[in-house]
């Protein structure tokens, strides 16, 4: 079982449809790993190629081998545009422990719509199991 600590760094995108006729896109990104999320400052008029640079931090502690990343647009007057998604595999980061500034194919509806840059690293839960002294139990020992 795959325990310990992941670092997402968001470094930014590419190639984003637009969601907006009429001004430049803002940008947000929702990562998600099993029930942890965080999201990620908007990238005021930034438009299709916004940059981020933030760090994000999950607790890893099973053997969930994607990470998910949500890009919205933020608008003031409706409701947040879905500019599309991106499912990270992350077996090669528990594996390997560190990978570089990689990008990832944004898709909506089964279509490209642009690509996200991240880089990953993994730091595994030291073992805690402790070696216990055979003869003794809870602090008592085993008379002879």
């Amino acid at each position: 079982m795959v325990r310990g600590t992941l670092e997402v760094l968001l470094v930014g995108a590419k190639g984003l449809e637009g969601t907006d006729f009429l001004s430049n896109m803002d940008p947000y990104a929702i990562l998600t790993y099993r029930s942890q999320e965080q999201r990620s400052s908007v990238a005021s008029g930034k438009g299709s190629t916004p940059e981020w640079n933030e760090s994000f931090v999950f607790t890893i502690s099973d053997g969930v081998a994607e990470l998910t990343i949500k890009l919205k647009d933020s608008d003031m007057c409706t409701a947040d545009d879905s500019v599309g998604d991106a499912t990270i595999p992350l077996e090669a980061v528990f594996q390997e422990g560190r990978l570089p500034p990689t990008v990832y194919n944004v898709v909506k509806d089964q279509k490209y719509c642009g690509e996200i840059k991240i880089a990953l690293s993994f730091t595994p839960e030291e073992n805690t199991d402790r070696d216990f002294d055979k003869e003794s139990y809870g602090g008592w020992k085993q008379s002879s």
